[in-house]
């Protein structure tokens, strides 16, 4: 799970990541990343998310916010580290929630998986093991 230390939740750390970051996006989610300064710390990755109205009402936005934290956290182990991250939902993912709801298999996972790996920030599965 992610712990609140290593979550987003202040608007101002939002808005540098928005301002002074780099982004990538898909068709279901939008990836803001945003390398800390070198006198902060490198622990861990920090993620903010944001889940408009428009994905759905309040059960349906915090339904994809739980996926999503759950998604970081299996990937966590092979993102970059002295980052922080914003992933936005788009409307259509909604979809992948409900199709992983129905019974398929970490779908969502899949999604931010992929988005990590479009922005050249998850090391792929032969150099972690290596």
């Amino acid at each position: 799970m992610v712990r609140k230390r290593s979550r987003l939740s202040r608007a101002s750390e939002f808005q540098r990541i928005y301002r002074q970051g780099s982004s990538t996006a898909s068709r279901y989610l939008v990836l803001h990343y945003f390398q800390r300064p070198a006198g902060m710390p490198d622990t861990v990755p920090r993620l903010g998310l944001s889940v408009s109205k428009k994905v759905g009402g309040a059960v349906v936005r915090n339904r994809i916010k739980r996926l999503l934290r759950e998604a970081f956290d299996t990937c966590e182990p092979g993102v970059a580290r002295g980052y922080d991250y914003v992933l936005i939902a788009r409307p259509s993912l909604v979809e992948l929630a409900e199709r992983q709801q129905k019974g398929e298999k970490a779908i969502v996972l899949e999604a931010v998986t992929e988005l990590f790996q479009r922005a050249s920030l998850l090391a792929s599965e032969e150099s972690r093991d290596a």
